[in-house]
């Protein structure tokens, strides 16, 4: 068979051939522009947050007992969904212990199910200590009503940001 031949069969072979559409939704997950929260000035918050002296590991890793373990999975992978987000990172530790404060106080009384803390990575840091993310990790496991938190998935933050699951039993009215 000569290069002509091949041809005419290729072509001959490709002919009910159709373009399918370019449809290329679903494949990504499109990113949520960040909504202002109204945390209020603060004047009137209580502060019962601990500095602890415990190890905080590069990516976070927390689950209470009795949280089964495919819904924590579904959480590592961003199955869940956050339904709010608090952006840390460049705050001072005392702008960022009362951003958090209120949005947290806000996130239960909403009955948040999933929310995301954007705290960084500390690259901007001195001595590229990440300050605001060992804040969160020793904040978020004082709080009995944070049932686990995981580092986000690579297209919410990495481990510049957490997702963190809530239990809806603390509403505070």
């Amino acid at each position: 068979m000569s290069e002509d031949d091949d041809l005419a069969a290729f072509r001959k072979a490709m002919s009910d051939v159709r373009t399918l559409d370019d449809d290329h939704e679903g494949l990504f997950r499109e990113r949520k522009k960040p909504v202002p929260l109204n945390l209020g000035d603060g004047s009137n918050e209580e502060d019962d947050l601990a500095d602890l002296s415990v190890d905080v590991p590069d990516f976070f890793e927390f689950r209470r007992p009795g949280i089964q373990i495919r819904v924590f999975q579904d959480l590592q992978r961003g199955v869940i969904p956050p339904e709010e987000k608090l952006d840390l990172h460049g705050m001072r530790v005392k702008e960022a212990k009362s951003a958090y404060t209120r949005f947290m106080q806000q996130s239960i009384a909403k009955q948040r199910r999933c929310i995301c803390i954007i705290h960084g990575k500390g690259l901007g840091s001195e001595n590229n200590q990440p300050v605001i993310k060992q804040k969160t990790y020793h904040w978020l496991i004082q709080k009995e009503f944070v049932l686990a938190f995981v580092t986000a998935p690579s297209w919410d933050g990495g481990s510049g940001a957490t997702y963190v699951l809530l239990s809806r039993k603390y509403r505070n009215d």
